[in-house]
């Protein structure tokens, strides 16, 4: 049996993401005969497979100098064959950035604003973040030290950014996409009654037959809500097969794109959900799943999607789009900032037919499996037996 520490700054599942994804994995290395520990700074301490470090110190994040020191401390009172580490730590045996590179993220987050001073200003300012700048600076001593940690890259989009920000040697670089638990059931009940929420609010009856479009974020500036809203504007305005109608998931304040909205003469055609906890319940109910994001290592909301056997519209700064075949099971655009080719994206999805023949084609393709946390973290297993062999271990 391997014994491995999987190390995430805050064991809290609620917070989704990344911290989601790794509770996830270390569930399916344990059916795969790992012994899968969580250690981290921050969460919730089980006693057995969760162990937290620094939940006594009085702060609401801890520093990656005062994390890796209760790290080491921990192991030299606990052997783990692997050490698989989510921050850039040098002494880890495999680095899986869940975020992809700091760098990649900061300058992607800055190009994310509509105004050309904001963009600078951001490109210009992120290492004033002192925590920000620390992860990237070890990040960068961890690709350029000449160490042998791995980099396990969750799409190929982010394993280019550590060859392309670090000039980091294919040999330190293993790409292992990301998955998702694809198990989860749907409550039909739960479905209707949010699917009839949608229509009573947008004014629509069933036998309209609108075509409901879908986006789920935290973050909705980065995830590209504005040029979404703006292709909605030109949605309305043109002929499309079926209406055009747009459900947004998201605890973020929705005042600002609910003003955008009215600006297009689009408010009667969007509908803020706030946050969903079941989102396999509103992909059932939803035509397409579009996410016209400027930054996602590899999105699990179009995972999410392509499980659910849904066409997903995005753009080439997601990792995600490496999951499916472009114009077979999804559309993936260049810029989240042109509208033109997102609205013919939605446009195009709008025909019936042709949101059928994606449909048809990711169960044909077995996508769902494709995208399986099962199929993670049976790689990610063969990676630690290469990196034992390697030690002389196994």
């Amino acid at each position: 049996m391997i014994k491995t520490a999987i190390i995430i700054e805050r064991a809290e599942i609620a917070l989704g993401g990344a911290e989601r994804s790794i509770f996830e994995l270390a569930s399916r290395l344990r059916a795969l005969d790992v012994q899968a520990t969580i250690v981290a700074a921050k969460g919730q301490n089980d006693g057995r497979n969760v162990e937290v470090l620094c939940g006594d110190s009085g702060q609401k994040r801890t520093s990656l100098a005062d994390f890796a020191s209760a790290i080491k401390s921990h192991l030299s009172q606990t052997h783990y064959d692997i050490i698989h580490s989510t921050l850039p730590l040098d002494f880890a045996d495999i680095y899986q950035p869940r975020g992809g590179s700091y760098l990649e993220a900061a300058l992607r987050n800055a190009a994310s604003y509509d105004n050309p001073l904001v963009r600078t200003y951001k490109s210009l300012t992120h290492r004033a973040n002192l925590r920000r700048w620390s992860l990237l600076r070890a990040e960068r001593r961890l690709c350029t030290g000449g160490g042998k940690t791995i980099v396990a890259a969750i799409s190929e989009y982010v394993a280019r950014q550590f060859r392309e920000h670090y000039s980091l040697e294919d040999e330190r670089i293993c790409t292992i996409a990301s998955g998702i638990r694809t198990s989860r059931t749907v409550s039909a009940e739960a479905a209707d009654r949010l699917r009839s929420q949608i229509l009573a609010q947008i004014g629509v009856s069933e036998s309209a037959g609108p075509a409901i479009f879908l986006i789920a974020a935290h973050n909705f500036r980065l995830k590209g809500l504005t040029p979404l809203i703006k292709a909605m504007g030109k949605l309305a305005a043109a002929k499309t097969a079926r209406g055009v109608y747009l459900a947004v998931a998201g605890a973020q304040s929705s005042l600002k794109y609910r003003q955008l909205a009215r600006r297009q003469r689009v408010s009667d055609r969007i509908v803020f959900l706030g946050t969903l906890r079941h989102i396999q319940n509103a992909l059932s109910i939803c035509d397409v799943a579009v996410l016209p994001t400027w930054y996602d290592p590899c999105s699990r909301f179009i995972l999410e999607a392509l499980s659910a056997g849904k066409p997903v519209i995005t753009t080439r700064f997601n990792g995600a789009a490496e999951m499916f075949t472009n114009d077979r099971h999804g559309i993936t655009i260049d810029r989240p900032d042109d509208i033109e080719a997102l609205a013919g994206a939605m446009a195009f999805y709008a025909d019936e037919d042709n949101a059928e023949k994606a449909c048809q084609a990711i169960v044909q393709d077995e996508l769902k499996q494709h995208v399986s946390i099962d199929r993670h973290a049976g790689q990610i297993v063969e990676l630690y037996k290469k990196i034992l062999q390697d030690k002389g271990e196994q």
